[in-house]
């Protein structure tokens, strides 16, 4: 009898240790089912973000061979005071003349650091062709390409102030809605979302017709 109880007490140790196994083997299936959802969102997640850059770097190179080949001056809005001094020269420079051979390959240059993801770099690169050619009509760009570094660093509070001298600096640029675009991105990042949503908006409001602002609509719809 008392053997039959042990070998009972055994079967049973046994199957519940089955049972035990069989339940770790589910709950590893379910993590790994898991794991590929999370994988396969990671990398749906780069492709999205790749294709912006792609579509984004498209765009402004667009804007800036327009902006070399035939610039149009900004219009003048009704009542409005005289522009400040850094605003004027911010505009004088995106409406100057066709840049020359040396401004195109010294931005360039700065340009090629950015698309190899050397983004201290490109920094340094954009700032120094700022430096050197403040009135180049490729200035503006290159500063929108200072805060777009930064945004890809994750030094988000930089890539806002950067954008922010854009905006300040040169007013009448094509990239000021991409500016804004990527300000209110860093301000997400930052977890600023009422300084998002109203960033989104402004965008909206001032520049409608833009292709940012299309992004912008629909980034508002998502948070609502």
């Amino acid at each position: 009898m008392e053997e039959s109880l042990k070998g009972l007490a055994g079967s049973n140790s046994a199957l519940e240790l089955a049972q035990q196994l069989e339940r770790v083997r589910q709950d590893l299936t379910q993590l790994r089912g898991q794991i590929e959802v999370v994988g396969n969102d990671i990398q749906m997640a780069a492709k999205r973000q790749r294709d912006m850059y792609v579509d984004l770097d498209t765009r402004l190179k667009r804007f800036e061979q327009q902006s070399a080949e035939s610039p149009a001056p900004a219009a003048a809005q009704p009542g409005a005071a005289a522009a400040s001094a850094p605003a004027a020269a911010g505009a004088a420079a995106a409406t100057a003349a066709p840049a020359s051979d040396t401004e195109t390959r010294a931005y360039e240059a700065a340009q090629a650091q950015r698309k190899a993801g050397k983004y201290q770099g490109a920094i340094a690169g954009f700032r120094n062709f700022i430096a050197q050619y403040p009135k180049s009509p490729l200035a503006h760009r290159a500063q929108y390409w200072i805060g777009d570094s930064y945004y890809n660093l994750r030094d988000f509070k930089n890539a806002i102030a950067s954008q922010q001298r854009l905006i300040s600096g040169y007013p009448n640029s094509a990239s000021v809605p991409d500016a804004l675009l990527n300000i209110a991105s860093a301000q997400a990042e930052l977890g600023d979302a009422g300084g998002a949503r109203k960033t989104l908006e402004k965008l909206v409001a001032r520049y409608p017709a833009s292709d940012a602002a299309d992004k912008a609509k629909r980034r508002l719809a998502a948070i609502r």
